[in-house]
């Protein structure tokens, strides 16, 4: 009976069950619902200590937290706090909208071996209105978009052997973001890949109720979704880091 238990004890439910799990705590939730209501500069400047209380000491614990257990299965992508954590505070010189703050906190995980923007990554975003855990390409540049495009369509078969698993079926549907509606320039029309061929961008993930962040629940949710999307942000960085060490090789 013992032997039957551990065979179906998951890494997620270890994460679970063993030391406490972190989470942001309920008035994280409260405070970004406030900041939504209030963002300006002289409010939250009142609240700063709150909010680090209350939200950027739980977000360093969590990507700590990760770091250590990246080693397992996603070890080619960066969990740090300087690195990973995102900024509350917007960019507002070339944008309509000047509210100063941003209404969710966020972390990003970029891959070893590229510029942190760069390449597909991972990534979770907790708002008063839902938690998003997932990853991906997000935003290509053309250069990083052809050189993917032409790793699809070589590799097509490891990519669908990924994206039609069951169990990124069963988390994910199917491979997400935006499209074009013909295969693009280069490409035959009737290439085995043409579906893939048409992404420009390359995402999946998963949304839940924003109490999810405050629940014992989330780091093995968090978990559970990057162990299954590593492979797909794994596949689409191959050329990229090819390209990155040809350039330094060159230079």
């Amino acid at each position: 009976m013992a032997e039957r238990t551990a065979r179906r004890t998951t890494p997620e439910r270890r994460l679970a069950s063993g030391p406490r799990a972190p989470r942001l705590p309920p008035a994280a939730l409260t405070f970004l619902r406030a900041l939504k209501r209030n963002n300006e500069r002289e409010w939250f400047r009142a609240r700063k200590d709150h909010y680090e209380l209350v939200i950027r000491a739980p977000m360093v614990q969590i990507v700590e937290r990760l770091a250590g257990d990246f080693r397992a299965f996603a070890p080619d992508f960066v969990a740090a706090p300087k690195v990973s954590l995102l900024r509350i505070y917007r960019d507002t010189r070339f944008s309509e909208n000047k509210a100063p703050f941003k209404t969710q906190v966020a972390a990003v995980f970029p891959c070893r071996g590229l510029p942190k923007h760069h390449g597909a990554g991972l990534y979770f975003e907790v708002t008063p209105e839902w938690v998003w855990v997932g990853g991906g390409l997000y935003a290509p540049d053309t250069a990083q978009l052809q050189a993917v495009r032409e790793h699809v369509a070589g590799n097509w078969q490891r990519l669908r052997a990924i994206v039609e698993s069951p169990g990124f079926r069963r988390r994910f549907g199917r491979l997400d973001g935006e499209r074009l509606q013909r295969v693009p320039r280069g490409f035959p029309s009737d290439h085995a890949a043409a579906e893939y061929l048409k992404h420009r961008q390359f995402i999946a993930g998963r949304e839940f109720p924003a109490s999810v962040a405050c629940s014992p629940r989330f780091y093995a949710g968090l978990v559970d979704v990057f162990r299954h999307l590593a492979p797909l942000a794994r596949f689409l960085n191959e050329p990229l880091l090819s390209e990155a060490t040809r350039s330094q090789r060159a230079g």
